[in-house]
């Protein structure tokens, strides 16, 4: 007999959830004004968001870190 296939719930629980930023939380973080941070947006500059239907913004954790460190300089 096969055994049975773990449940929907039990593979969204085991995978962790990538944090979902606002623009407040991103511009705190890097230490950037606001109109900085939307200039960026504007010019495709800054991390890649998402825009929920209610027109709020969120940036992803894991997006925020890679675009961070497409930045770094070596030294």
């Amino acid at each position: 007999m096969f055994p049975n296939p773990p449940s929907r719930r039990s593979l969204a629980v085991a995978k962790p959830r990538d944090e979902m930023l606002t623009i407040p939380q991103v511009v705190e973080e890097i230490g950037v004004p606001r109109a900085t941070f939307y200039r960026w947006r504007q010019c495709k500059k800054g991390p890649k968001s998402i825009k929920l239907p209610n027109g709020s913004v969120r940036i992803r954790r894991s997006e925020l870190t890679r675009w961070l460190e497409m930045r770094e300089e070596t030294a």
